[in-house]
């Protein structure tokens, strides 16, 4: 009887999963929508720019440490508030074109549907997902759902398909 109620739990678990993906795809979905069209204000709605910044401050941080080393922590520390208008530019559809049109999000192409999107999403603990590269590949985009609102949370995709100015 333990193997068939382990088995109907995994089942379970991965049914709320897809219900999550499911879910989640619809808001993310209108998040890629205003990139490509630069829709300023539905960007915002689906962004935590507070939680956003903070993890984009902490990556350059951490990458300019890896790159420079003690004397790149030090510079990244002392433009700690240096870093803040240059982050706050980079949170706009228009640096974020790249990664939507990574996922179909084109003019010149027809926008994938609601399972296309919950396809390319994986959940994640507490109570978020992420955009994936490709099947089994990293995380581009982190969502976490806020008050019934999928707001993007976090970026780990390669900054260089990040397009500031």
């Amino acid at each position: 009887m333990r193997p068939f109620a382990v088995a109907l739990l995994a089942l379970a678990l991965t049914a709320c999963a897809t219900a999550q993906r499911f879910d989640a795809a619809g808001d993310i979905h209108a998040f890629l929508v205003s990139i490509r069209d630069n829709d300023r204000q539905t960007f915002d709605a689906h962004v935590d720019r507070p939680a956003l910044k903070a993890q984009l401050k902490t990556r350059l941080t951490a990458e300019a440490l890896n790159r420079g080393g003690a004397l790149g922590g030090l510079l990244a520390q002392a433009m700690g508030g240096l870093a803040d208008p240059l982050i706050d530019a980079g949170v706009q559809p228009g640096v974020f074109l790249a990664v939507a049109q990574s996922k179909g999000y084109s003019p010149s192409q027809p926008l994938p549907g609601r399972t296309a999107i919950a396809s390319a999403l994986r959940a994640l603990p507490d109570d978020r997902v992420c955009v994936i590269a490709k099947r089994e590949g990293p995380c581009l985009l982190v969502f976490r759902n806020e008050g019934g609102t999928w707001r993007l949370i976090g970026y780990e995709g390669p900054m260089d398909m990040l397009k500031i100015g």
